[in-house]
């Protein structure tokens, strides 16, 4: 229960990532390079410059794309108001000077003396606090953090769902007809299963490019044979069950006794399987990534924020690493316990 817990949990965050997320733009990646690689807890004043930029930015593009870029970020350490000039001295020293009409919206650049900086308190400068501190680019932590979810538990999801359609497809022909089907499908299971399973991977993905679709595919199409192999020595033992012989009898029809009469009282140790496959699935994915055969960047990923964080884990900055490293952790975790429990709750013998 708590590995289902865990899971909902961050399904949650998965979906209303944007939602959730200090940064909500396209895949977190508001860089600000002057404020790179600094602690968990940094807060800073920022300086909104707008980038005339017009986006149509309704509910559901923002819960599913996040909020297109209509600013520019410059971190403070002061401004003043000279006249109709902002002058702001920006963290590392540099110090930017811009006309109020552009950094002001269009329709409140005509104030003049005090209200010019009443105007930027209300409309341009913000305090930004970074909870797990900025990475190498000067993007919020925990923003990418959050919206890796979405990658994660879409492979495992994707590849799930592949891995079952293939694997109870061919496991059952094999099972419930054997013979030459049998023999045919098992030199395929066995070849596959000769292959490493990142090899295959590796393979695929060089073979049809680095798109998040082909990395779903790719890892999919890896792990049905332990769904192929667990079905047809599941169908094995049940075809000679009496109820079976009697379906047999009344004449059914075949595919109506196998997918109506025998899959659904061999779908326990499918199930059990599948959760494992899913913990598999997060692993390869955060692997590939990491090796750098995955998702592209700037799409985050943990695998992703493996790559780009793992050298400071060491240098200071240890939570950069660790914390996708834990996130990737926590979920294969809460997918293995769930397997277990799982297999506890459907084995008839207890």
């Amino acid at each position: 229960m708590f590995g289902l817990g865990w899971i909902l949990l961050v399904s949650f965050i998965a979906i209303f990532g944007y939602a959730i997320a200090p940064d909500n733009t396209t895949d977190a990646d508001n860089q600000m390079l002057r404020i790179k690689l600094e602690n968990p807890g940094f807060s800073t004043k920022v300086l909104l410059v707008p980038n005339d930029v017009s986006a149509n930015d309704n509910f559901l593009k923002i819960l599913f794309r996040g909020r297109t870029p209509k600013h520019k970020y410059y971190p403070l350490d002061s401004y003043k108001v000279k006249g109709d000039t902002i002058v702001a001295s920006l963290k590392g020293g540099d110090v930017l000077s811009l006309d109020k009409c552009d950094v002001l919206p269009k329709d409140k650049c005509q104030v003049q003396g005090e209200h010019i900086e009443r105007q930027l308190v209300l409309e341009n400068i913000r305090n930004k606090r970074f909870l797990l501190g900025t990475d190498t680019f000067g993007r919020d932590n925990l923003s990418r953090l959050i919206l890796g979810t979405r990658i994660s538990l879409a492979v495992g999801l994707i590849a799930v769902i592949i891995s079952l359609v293939i694997g109870i497809f061919l496991g059952s022909l094999a099972g419930y007809f054997g013979g030459r089907a049998d023999d045919a499908i098992m030199f395929l299971i066995n070849t596959v299963w000769s292959v490493p399973t990142l090899l295959l991977v590796f393979a695929i993905v060089l073979a049809f490019g680095r798109g998040v679709g082909i990395i779903f595919i790719a890892v999919g199409l890896t792990m049905w044979v332990d769904v192929a192999r667990i079905v047809r020595g599941q169908i094995l033992s049940v075809k000679e069950m009496p109820y079976v012989e009697a379906a047999q009898a009344f004449g059914f029809g075949t595919f109506r006794i196998l997918f109506r009469h025998i899959l659904p009282n061999v779908l326990g140790p499918v199930m059990v399987i599948a959760a494992a496959n899913f913990a598999t699935a997060i692993l390869l994915e955060a692997g590939l990534s990491y090796l750098g055969f995955g998702v592209m960047p700037p799409t985050p990923s943990w695998g992703t924020m493996l790559n780009e964080n793992y050298g400071y884990a060491i240098s200071g900055k240890p939570l950069l690493a660790l914390s996708p490293a834990l996130a990737v952790m926590s979920l294969v975790l809460a997918f293995n316990l769930l397997g277990n429990g799982l297999r506890d709750a459907l084995d008839v013998k207890l």
